[in-house]
């Protein structure tokens, strides 16, 4: 269970998250839409606390934290938070001077302390998951968009993390080599991985997640599953902003 009660989070003076409450079921899909600036993003990262809150509860697994104004959070419990979470990131962030297959060992070696032989198998089975095992020692540099964001799920997914966290893991590549992203996460959603996703890309959203959570700004419009939201939203901005959606990737060709 993942769990954000009465989230707030403030950057100065600027309130972007406005009490925000969400839970989501382990091994279902969670796709968070809304407006750029509508707070999906910094919910997300709130989840491995990259965000810390400003006030409200966090609960993630077996972890509880609880988060007022002006308090600390201890660097322990933080990691404690953060090792339960694989963070795949919009512009994949990959180590340019690490191949496929070393980018998705690094984590395992530096900071879980596997020894080498043992990460490298882990990272070869992944890498063979996302379609990448001809690609290991293959330089990011060489690689498209889509092949690098599939070797970032495989970093993601190597510590084996409760969650999947998903920032816009689509939207810095075209419609064809999304499709690659698409379906690789759909296959991933198949075996149960639990993920959290904030994304603009409809045909993602529609295809992979159980339920949506619509926010603008800063407050959650609207939420349920994703067949009921996506095909008779209640609320009347989910209506004009799911339509725009439409539009938008009708014209793109998606």
């Amino acid at each position: 269970m993942i769990a954000l009660t009465d989230i707030e989070k403030r950057f100065g003076d600027n309130l972007v998250l406005k009490g925000v409450s969400v839970a989501m079921q382990e091994g279902s899909v969670t796709a968070l839409i809304g407006p750029s600036g509508g707070g999906k993003s910094t919910l997300l990262r709130c989840i491995n606390l990259l965000e810390i809150p400003t006030s409200g509860i966090l609960r993630l697994g077996e972890e509880t934290l609880r988060f007022t104004p002006g308090g600390r959070v201890a660097s322990k419990d933080i990691q404690l938070v953060r090792r339960q979470t694989g963070m795949v990131f919009q512009n994949f962030q990959l180590f340019p001077h690490r191949t496929a297959i070393e980018n998705v060992m690094e984590g395992l070696v530096t900071v879980l302390k596997w020894p080498a032989a043992k990460a490298r198998e882990r990272a070869g089975a992944l890498l063979e998951k996302v379609g990448m095992a001809h690609k290991a020692d293959a330089w990011p540099a060489t690689l498209s968009g889509g092949q690098q964001q599939r070797v970032a799920i495989a970093r993601a997914l190597a510590p084996s993390p409760r969650v999947l966290l998903c920032d816009e893991p689509t939207s810095a590549l075209d419609p064809e080599l999304a499709q690659e992203v698409v379906d690789v996460l759909g296959q991933l959603a198949s075996e149960g991985t639990t993920m959290v996703m904030a994304t603009h890309d409809l045909r993602l959203a529609s295809k992979i997640a159980r339920e949506v959570v619509f926010l603008d700004a800063g407050s959650v419009v609207e939420k349920g599953p994703a067949a009921t939201i996506f095909a008779s939203p209640e609320r009347e901005r989910t209506k004009r902003f799911i339509a725009s959606l439409r539009q938008e990737q009708a014209a793109e060709g998606r």
